[in-house]
């Protein structure tokens, strides 16, 4: 019987980007082009950041995208995986978002690069990670969001009916990102601010697209999940359908990754406070230039 936050096999998580390792330099485009938007977010924050923290790190994506930048002065960078961390540049922990070695606020920016939607308690991250920060820290986070390879799901799904006559847990769950302000206000953090873009890439065909996914670590990790080995028919007619369902009139296919990016604030005294309620000055019926009515007063028409 597992715990019901184990939704992740964690093990799986690091074998698989300990896998990727050696020649993820070649399937790292995603991280790049999130990386980049993550760095222009950065750049609108009109201040320096001394000692900053990386959860997630994978070879050093975004400290190759943020230097020369010069907002922060140390960057740690750290990864559930060893492998990964041996090839990144500068100071690197291996350590596991789940259990962060890090318990005094230490840090002005804590960041993650597509990292965070493999942690089984995200919320538990997140309050870890505003543990690390100095009072008004920032936190800047980008994880995958629900509708990433909705293409690819259905596809699995409606090949293993057709030929199995059922399912089972292909691809991973993500979050969505209605729920993304809610996961940083539970964590504790002021100001939170979330929204969301999609990054669509095209394929020859759906093994192309699941070559990428394994090229960056990123294949299914779900802790319930088929244990036996799939037979080739069954990804064969999931091809087949990605490729009547969805190929364009060049004969590519889509695949979706819904980006979901996450920005709030260690509290502190000094950030702006909702006012109490009956404490305004002005009137909003002035500002409409309307009239007021009270409470149990019926509107009249006009």
């Amino acid at each position: 019987m597992t715990d019901e936050m184990t939704v992740f096999d964690r093990r799986l998580v690091r074998a698989r980007r300990d896998r990727a390792a050696p020649g993820f330099d070649d399937f790292d485009f995603l991280f790049r082009e999130v990386a980049d938007r993550l760095a222009d977010r950065l750049l609108d924050i009109t201040r320096a950041f001394p000692m900053a923290l990386e959860l997630g790190a994978h070879t050093g994506v975004l400290k190759r995208i943020l230097a020369g930048r010069g907002q922060i002065e140390t960057l740690v960078q750290c990864d559930l995986s060893e492998r990964m961390m041996r090839r990144a540049d500068g100071l690197a922990v291996v350590a596991d978002e789940e259990s962060l070695p890090f318990d005094a606020p230490r840090f002005d920016l804590v960041l993650s690069n597509l990292s965070l939607h493999w942690v089984n308690d995200l919320p538990g991250a997140l309050v870890q990670a505003n543990r690390c920060l100095k009072p008004d820290g920032l936190f800047l986070g980008a994880i995958l969001g629900g509708d990433t390879l909705h293409e690819l799901r259905d596809c699995l799904m409606q090949a293993e009916l057709d030929l199995r006559g059922g399912v089972s847990p292909r691809l991973s769950p993500f979050a969505q990102v209605r729920d993304a302000g809610a996961l940083l206000q539970r964590a504790g953090f002021s100001l939170p601010v979330t929204d969301s873009d999609v990054i669509t890439v095209t394929y020859e065909n759906a093994f192309r697209l699941m070559r990428d996914l394994r090229g960056m670590g990123e294949t299914g990790a779900a802790f319930v999940r088929a244990k036996h080995f799939t037979r080739r028919d069954l990804f064969m007619h999931a091809a087949a359908l990605y490729q009547e369902r969805h190929a364009d009139s060049d004969g590519r296919i889509p695949a979706t990754f819904e980006v979901i990016y996450l920005h709030g604030w260690s509290p502190h005294d000094s950030q702006q406070q909702a006012l109490r309620p009956g404490s305004a000055k002005n009137r909003l019926a002035d500002a409409l230039d309307t009239k007021e009515i009270g409470t149990g007063e019926k509107a009249g028409r006009t």
